[in-house]
């Protein structure tokens, strides 16, 4: 598709009086990887709730491939393509590595999440979500408890997880969170090398691995949009550096 995959329109949130995201619009191409950025309180994990379809807005609209999306649930936004890791892990620690891949790629054929034993059994499973497992470099520790993995690993299985759905946006929330520098130094590489086939909307505080993999840069202060643009772009805006990098260079 020439158009953009992602397009966000006046969305808004508010809760009682404090407008959490207020106006924001903003498109994301085919194969970009957009990175959205600001301050604590800047309405940022709020915006992924309402791109995922966790959160309903109060206003505006999300399109997905050129559809209205801004009523369909979570579960239809991930049939469609659109999935999201979670900033804290979400994964089920009691099944191995590879039930968990396979889950997804059962939740993706449509099939309830009751029949989770069956998963295991299923060969056209597991094989999708060894495919997966191995993107993210899992596919050694598939046999393993989830519950087993280190920090840097239940991130990298929660974005396999994402791609067994089917995904082609990512919807990644500070998956550097807690993360120590030799497990950060993967999940970059990681990001860098799915961006060749995936289009992703990332959340993330570390600016050097923004500035490193963003093609564009979108800010938030207070829920509301001040900048998008490329990375040097952003980086040399005046309202960008007083309201979040300047806070950022003087701590």
């Amino acid at each position: 598709m020439t158009g953009p995959l992602l397009d966000i329109r006046n969305l808004r949130k508010a809760f009682g009086a404090l407008h959490v995201t207020d106006d924001v619009s903003f498109q994301v191409m085919p194969g970009e990887l957009h990175a959205i950025i600001g301050p604590n309180g800047a309405g940022k994990t709020t915006l992924i709730h309402q791109l995922s379809g966790s959160l309903a807005s109060d206003g505006g609209s999300v399109h997905f491939a050129g559809e209205d999306i801004t009523r369909v649930d979570m579960a239809g936004r991930v049939h469609r393509g659109l999935a999201r890791s979670f900033q804290i892990t979400s994964i089920l620690d009691g099944f191995t590595v590879l039930e968990n891949a396979a889950m997804a790629v059962q939740a993706r054929s449509g099939s309830s999440f009751r029949f989770f034993a069956s998963a295991a059994r299923e060969t056209a499973l597991n094989d999708a979500a060894m495919a997966a497992l191995a993107r993210v470099r899992l596919d050694d520790r598939a046999e393993r408890r989830a519950g087993s993995l280190s920090h840097g690993e239940k991130r990298q299985l929660e974005i396999a997880i994402a791609l067994a759905t089917g995904a082609r946006l990512l919807l990644l929330d500070e998956p550097l969170a807690g993360t120590g520098h030799e497990e950060s130094a993967v999940l970059v590489a990681l990001m860098a090398e799915l961006k060749t086939t995936h289009t992703i909307v990332l959340i993330e505080h570390d600016m050097d691995a923004v500035f490193a993999l963003a093609d564009r840069v979108s800010v938030l202060v207070y829920g509301r949009l001040i900048a998008t643009g490329t990375a040097e772009e952003v980086r040399v805006h005046p309202e960008v550096r007083t309201a979040y990098l300047g806070e950022e260079e003087a701590a």
